[in-house]
């Protein structure tokens, strides 16, 4: 690690977007998707699944004060879960939802503090701070804040870590509460997370009174450091790397919480990456939206401490991801069975998991490292994700969602297909389990955190969107704006003004989509050095100085590393950093009869069907016909031969000439249920 190579990035102030497609997305959250999702936690869409998030918060404050006037409430078990419950109306004293669902207010409110700073709003602001004080109000005496065991039986606290969420609660919870402090100023929640966060320090270290535990859901690993930023108490700091190093050492802590002999020739506990110390894993493993959370909190810690060791095993994880683990859209989690990481290569299209929660934990995970090492590999996984495991996650118009994004559908398996049914061809309204959403909400509400990082010397563009900030230099002010249109092409144009002269670097990402093509303008070969795929422009800007950089944007055919079994003889069409795919809306249905050869010519055609505005792709290929189209003589073979299911190979197949519609992967699902896909066919021309 060279501590010269760190950076930071700048504030949720710091950085306009003026990005009309980004722009979009955020006011897609503020319009739609917080206040659908304030009803949502309240219970208030009929069609929807119920929450009963607030209705917890409110219960665990009424018993904190029934309590406390010495009347005594029921005690309920802490391993029994009711989701449902026939009679809303008549409901018992009791928790309800998931053990988790305290998170869901801690992502709204993180959203929330997002879009105050975009778009100010008395209004909501007010709602925000009606519901911390509901949230508060659920507070125990000594901090501790999770309605789970507040409601059911608070003697069970921290009794099972492994499955019961506690850290996980806090974690989002932590984060919510300090967004919301940096936005508004307002510290309530702050304290009271941060007496929450004293209480998890006072119990949970290496002293023989303390309990020697981490969480099996990870996120409070990266809260704590966040918490640490802002206040710099260094026991959140400590505690953080006391769970990171207490992580995955024998005996196991689980085995010792759930009295489980350790048998010493078995690691167990990858679901939860904790089947060995962190600093000795390299693979990526277990349940894909834990993993990546943990992978942020280690890369934060090993920046804030110099540890070499531990940003080694990060590298080697990030690695493992990118190279062996992850979809063509960024996607992450290759089976449903505990929504984990598969081996490597396994990359299944149909039954993907490919949480949206895990796009978004591996975009936290590339930007930590990214800070660490300015490496074009980072900011080009932020960059796929972005355009399209995230945003495929959300309805154009912010009112529907995937929990799951595979990259083949055909409707009728994923209604019939036992094996395909956590496989949705059209965007749910809500969710039970509702992380995906809200969580959509706040990675897009801090979107412009992700486009530029720096340090003292040097300014990384990191995303080119259009934008614009002021970056102070030698106590001298840079007004620097870019304007940038991916969806477009691949033009970027660099304004920077200086009521001074001043010298400083500025660092251009070269995106992997151009092939490391393209052209510079005003800018001498002198000023430039090329490094880990960034562009180092060093220079004097004095006045008005305008850089234009023009990456090559042609679209391309691209097959997947011939490793990946699901893909070998396919194709997938890209161009710039968007997925493209295939649907039937476009091209019918029976897409698996479609073929592209490598050499077809792409054209580029303006798409008006959505509306955020996009390009489409057509591209020559052919169909094989079915059998009521065929010539007659093979159709005579076929009712010889009883039509049977299997028949001679050299019955060759027959072919019509067909043009393929490909539109943007994150628009699919928008036109109504029908068949997706990815990847297509290909085939050899002669």
């Amino acid at each position: 690690m060279n501590k010269n190579n760190y950076t930071h990035t700048l504030t949720i102030s710091d950085v306009k977007v003026k990005d009309e497609f980004w722009s979009n997305q955020i006011r897609l959250i503020r319009e739609n998707v917080i206040p659908y999702q304030w009803d949502a936690l309240n219970d208030r869409i009929p069609e929807a699944a119920k929450s009963f998030c607030m209705r917890n918060y409110r219960l665990a404050g009424e018993l904190i004060k029934r309590r406390k006037s010495g009347e005594v409430t029921p005690v309920f078990p802490t391993d029994i879960f009711e989701t449902l419950p026939k009679d809303y109306d008549n409901l018992e004293d009791k928790f309800y939802g998931f053990v988790f669902q305290d998170s869901d207010f801690a992502k709204w409110i993180e959203a929330v503090s997002y879009s105050l700073n975009n778009y100010p709003d008395k209004e909501l602001e007010k709602i925000a701070d009606e519901a911390i004080d509901i949230v508060c109000a659920a507070a125990m005496d000594d901090g501790y804040l999770d309605t789970y065991y507040i409601i059911n039986n608070p003697d069970k606290r921290f009794t099972n870590l492994r499955d019961h969420h506690e850290f996980y609660c806090f974690g989002h919870l932590c984060e919510g509460a300090v967004a919301y402090y940096e936005v508004t100023g307002k510290d309530k929640l702050l304290n009271a997370v941060k007496k929450y966060a004293d209480l998890l320090c006072e119990k949970f270290g290496p002293a023989d009174n303390q309990i020697h535990g981490y969480p099996g859901h990870e996120i409070a690993e990266m809260a704590l450091i966040r918490l640490y930023n802002v206040t710099k108490e260094i026991r959140y700091l400590n505690l953080c790397k006391y769970l990171i190093d207490e992580r995955g050492k024998r005996p196991y802590y689980f085995d010792i919480e759930h009295g489980i002999k350790d048998d010493k020739k078995s690691e167990r506990y990858q679901y939860h990456q904790a089947h060995r110390p962190v600093r000795r894993q390299d693979e990526a493993v277990g349940h894909a939206v834990r993993a990546v959370y943990l992978y942020s909190g280690m890369a934060d810690l090993a920046k804030l401490t110099d540890d070499d060791e531990l940003y080694e095993a990060c590298e080697k994880i990030f690695n493992n991801i990118i190279r062996k683990k992850m979809y063509i859209t960024g996607g992450i989690g290759g089976t449903h069975i505990g929504e984990a990481f598969s081996f490597e290569y396994d990359l299944p299209d149909d039954t993907a998991y490919a949480e949206t929660c895990a796009s978004i934990g591996l975009a936290f995970f590339a930007r930590r490292m990214l800070e660490i090492r300015p490496d074009s590999k980072y900011a080009d996984t932020m960059e796929r994700v972005f355009y399209n495991g995230i945003l495929s996650g959300m309805a154009e118009d912010g009112r529907s969602f995937f929990y799951v994004n595979p990259l083949s559908v055909v409707p009728k398996a994923c209604h019939l297909d036992e094996r395909k049914f956590h496989v949705k061809p059209i965007r749910q309204k809500w969710f039970g389990c509702a992380c995906c959403p809200p969580n959509i909400a706040r990675i897009i509400g801090s979107f412009n955190t992700y486009i530029y990082t720096e340090n003292e010397d040097i300014l990384f563009f990191n995303l080119y969107v259009k934008s614009e900030f002021k970056r102070i230099v030698n106590q001298k002010v840079l007004n620097i704006s870019t304007d940038a249109n991916l969806l477009k092409d691949g033009n970027v144009k660099i304004t920077v003004l200086a009521d001074e002269p001043v010298r400083t670097t500025l660092a251009l990402r070269i995106p992997y989509w151009c092939n490391n093509i393209y052209s510079l303008k005003n800018v001498t070969d002198d000023e430039i050095i090329i490094k880990d795929g960034y562009i180092y422009i060093t220079k004097m800007f004095e006045k008005e100085t305008v850089i234009e950089v023009d990456f090559d944007m042609k679209p391309a055919i691209v097959k997947a590393d011939r490793r990946v079994r699901e893909e070998i003889g396919k194709y997938a069409v890209v161009r710039g950093p968007l997925v493209y795919c295939m649907e039937e809306a476009d091209n019918g249905a029976n897409l698996h009869l479609i073929e592209l050869s490598k050499k077809a010519e792409l054209t580029v055609c303006d798409n008006d069907i959505f509306a955020n505005k996009t390009k489409k792709i057509i591209a020559n290929g052919r169909k094989i016909r079915l059998d009521d189209d065929i010539n007659n003589d093979k159709k005579q073979y076929l009712d010889n031969n009883n039509r049977q299911l299997y028949y001679d190979a050299d019955i060759e197949d027959e072919y019509e000439p067909f043009d393929i519609t490909f539109v943007p992967y994150f628009q699919w699902a928008n036109r109504g249920e029908g068949e997706m896909s990815v990847f297509v066919r290909g085939y050899e021309e002669a």
